[in-house]
Order: structure tokens, then C-alpha cells, then sequence
């Protein structure tokens, strides 16, 4: 793959980078538009949008260092390095604190959660569609070894800068198979929007598909660290059923 897209001497733009601004940028996009559909004020719901993006990536890197803390705290000049500021961290780390700063968010401003909420759905699932395709570019998040026709095999050396994906051996493209997944989850969203009017049935809906999409993909993927307690799913499957749940009952509440 191709981790930096222009190189001029030391200085590179990275490709994950790049993909992550982009899928940034149309997350905000459409959740503007959304907004006005939904009869609420756009500049309003992108603010919160943009707050809730800052604290959801300090999540997601919070959540690797508690993961690695044992490595962290032997390496405390990894925290200020390259590596930690382009890595995007634990996607659910993520997930869980712009949950929460989203709902105090909310009430502080005095504006309707679940409303609010399906306008920002959408966007989250394609800015996270590109975000997955930047980590493709990268190497982070591989998949196991993989004897399929559409398995990738990283031969860039430069890759191993922003991971540790073996190299000239054939993987499951997993941040492929999310991006795919979620860039469907986004035009299924678009396309049921205007029918589910109830405030949070989008939301529960997105919770729901991209959770489900995401336990799945995790059995392809490589991990670092073991199961917890030993069992036979991760953490980030576990987290993917509790956000499940969160969606199925949204999607079945009546107000």
C-alpha cells in the first residue's frame, strides 16, 4: 500500500490522514443537510458535531493507552510521538466518550438527543467508511492470514512505520470489509431517512448494522492483545453487542 502519498524529503502527507479528513468533512456535509430536513439549525448540530469528533479521537487514543499501559508507561516518550498522533487509537473508545459528550452536549444546549442524533448517524457511518480506507492505506487494523483471492499482501516497507503488519504475507483486507460496510449502512440510512420520522429509530438503526458489521468483521482481524477473562470474543465484540442492544432499543421505542 501507499502510507504516504506525497513525500518531499522528510516531510509526507499520509494517506490515513488524508482519508480521515475527507471522510470528516462529508460526515459535516451531510449532516448539514440532514439537519435542515429535519427542521433543526445546522451550524448548530456541525458545532456539536465538531466538539464531539475532538472528544471521541481523545477517546479512542485514551482507550489505546489503557490497553497498552504496561507498554506506555515503560515508553512515555511513545505518547508524544508521530505514531500516537497519526494513529487513530480504539474505535470504540471513541465511540463511548462522543456518546457521552454528545448527550451532556445535548441537554446543555437544550436540543432534542435522538433527534439530533439521527442527523449525525449518516455521517458517522461515511466518515468512518473513509476513515477505514485511510487505515487500509496505513496497514493498522490488518486482518489474519488470509489463503482467499481477494486477500492484500503489504510490501512497502515504509507501512512499518505506522504499524506492525508483517509484511509478503497474504492478509483479509478487514478495513475493507468495514469501509464496504459502512459505506452501505450509510446509503440504507439515506434511503430510509425521510420514512423513520420517530426521533432515534436512524440512530438505533445505525448502532445496530454498524455493531453487527463490526463483531463480524472482528474475527478476520489480527489482535495484539487477548481475549478478556479468556473468552472467545474481544473487547471490541463485546462492546459491538452492548451497542446492539443500545440500538435495538431505540429502534424500538415509541417517542
Amino acid at each position: 500500500m501507499h502510507p504516504k502519498l506525497l513525500e518531499f524529503g522528510n516531510f509526507f502527507i499520509p494517506a490515513y490522514g488524508v482519508f480521515v479528513a475527507l471522510g470528516f468533512l462529508a460526515g459535516i456535509l451531510v449532516t448539514q443537510r440532514l439537519a435542515k430536513r429535519r427542521g433543526l439549525d445546522p451550524e448548530l448540530l456541525v458545532s456539536a458535531a465538531l466538539y464531539t469528533a475532538i472528544v471521541g479521537l481523545a477517546g479512542a487514543k485514551l482507550a489505546l493507552i489503557l490497553q497498552d499501559f504496561r507498554y506506555y508507561s515503560q515508553n512515555p516518550g511513545e505518547l508524544f510521538s508521530m505514531n500516537m498522533l497519526q494513529s487513530a487509537g480504539i474505535f470504540y473508545g471513541g465511540v463511548l466518550a462522543g456518546l457521552v459528550f454528545f448527550v451532556w452536549y445535548m441537554r446543555k444546549k437544550a436540543l432534542p438527543f435522538a433527534k439530533s442524533a439521527d442527523c449525525l448517524a449518516p455521517g458517522l457511518a461515511i466518515g468512518h467508511a473513509f476513515g477505514r480506507i485511510g487505515c487500509f492505506m496505513g496497514g493498522c487494523c490488518f486482518g489474519e492470514s488470509c489463503t482467499r483471492p481477494w486477500a492484500v499482501t503489504y510490501t512497502n516497507a515504509s507501512v512499518r512505520e505506522f504499524s506492525n503488519v508483517p509484511l509478503f504475507v497474504p492478509l483479509h483486507p478487514t478495513q475493507i470489509y468495514e469501509s464496504v460496510t459502512e459505506f452501505a449502512i450509510f446509503f440504507l440510512l439515506i434511503a430510509v431517512f425521510d420514512k423513520l420520522r420517530t426521533p432515534g429509530r436512524i440512530l438505533g438503526l445505525f448502532l445496530v448494522l454498524s455493531s453487527l458489521g463490526r463483531f463480524i468483521v472482528e474475527f478476520f482481524r489480527a489482535h495484539d492483545v487477548a481475549n478478556p477473562a479468556g473468552t472467545a470474543l474481544s473487547t471490541a465484540q463485546w462492546t459491538a453487542l452492548a451497542l446492539i442492544a443500545l440500538g435495538a432499543w431505540f429502534l424500538r421505542r415509541r417517542a
